[in-house]
């Protein structure tokens, strides 16, 4: 299983969660099995907020699940329609949710429980 970790940085498993989905400079793919994990950058990074496309952001790579500190309810949504599950992100870098995930510990993302836009001070709880 693949899982996309959204991230400001790539410092590899080290690297802490960033809180939205769609703005996210770049990815980091791990897999769950092997631990080996690749970087992508953000293709859809720069769109207007509820426009974003988040498979696209994925520049054609495969992934089973994504783990993210925010994640607006359009976003969450195509990427449900792609067959893909989002899980809230509970722990600061990429190692400690990769943890989390292998045992079942992330919540996932629902619609109605999602983030409503883009900057600090748009009331999400992350």
């Amino acid at each position: 299983m693949k899982v996309c970790f959204p991230v400001e940085e790539n410092q590899g498993l080290d690297s802490q969660v960033f809180g939205h989905f769609g703005s996210a400079p770049g990815f980091v793919v791990v897999d769950m099995t092997t631990s080996e994990f690749t970087s992508i950058n953000n293709s859809d990074q720069i769109h207007q907020h509820g426009a974003c496309n988040p498979v696209a952001g994925l520049g054609g790579h495969q992934v089973d699940a994504i783990v993210v500190g925010g994640i607006g309810g359009g976003a969450l949504q195509k990427l449900n329609s792609s067959g893909l599950r989002v899980f809230k992100a509970t722990g600061g870098t990429i190692a400690e949710n990769v943890a989390l995930f292998k045992v079942n510990e992330l919540p996932e993302y629902m619609p109605g429980h999602t983030c409503g836009g883009h900057g600090h001070s748009h009331g999400c709880s992350h």
